[in-house]
């Protein structure tokens, strides 16, 4: 095969343009020619020498495994049983003590309580926490208006 028709060849191979043909021709050229190649294709060579041993390479196949089916029995899957009772009794533990809670709180009728005997006790101790809660308020009130006035002020920088 003429040396120029090779070069040609690996030049469109190089470049991703070769059909399977030609690459199967470049094959076979460098498995036949190993010897008194030129400098240029002698590079080559080894690539498509590793190509071809490759592709002559037989793939040993595994062994089929024959797994025989098997009929489970009820009993063979009893932790997979035993989570579902646990969750089942806990669930019910769960709604069992909700239960209680309510009625213990319906017992002792926590709405009809009082904590002052005394109503004038309980009217100061109203006005006490009205006036915290007041004071409390009136410092968000004043933070507020310092945050305005500094809204104001940037306002008319920036006009």
């Amino acid at each position: 095969m003429d040396y120029n028709k090779i070069r040609a060849l690996l030049e469109k191979y190089w470049e991703g343009e070769s059909s399977l043909e030609e690459e199967q021709m470049l094959r076979h050229f460098f498995v036949t020619h190993t010897q008194a190649l030129p400098e240029d294709l002698r590079e080559a060579a080894p690539m498509f020498q590793y190509f071809r041993l490759e592709q002559e390479k037989e793939i040993p196949q595994p062994a089929a495994r024959i797994v025989p089916l098997r009929k489970s029995k009820p009993w063979q899957h009893w932790m997979k049983y035993a989570a579902v009772l646990l969750i089942m009794a806990g669930v019910g533990y769960s709604v069992q003590q909700f239960r209680q809670k309510q009625h213990q709180l319906i017992a002792a009728d926590w709405t009809q309580q009082d904590t002052f005997e005394d109503p004038e006790k309980a009217y100061a101790e109203t006005q006490k926490a009205l006036q915290l809660l007041s004071r409390n308020l009136n410092k968000g009130t004043e933070q507020m208006e310092k945050l305005s006035y500094f809204n104001d002020a940037t306002q008319k920088i920036k006009n």
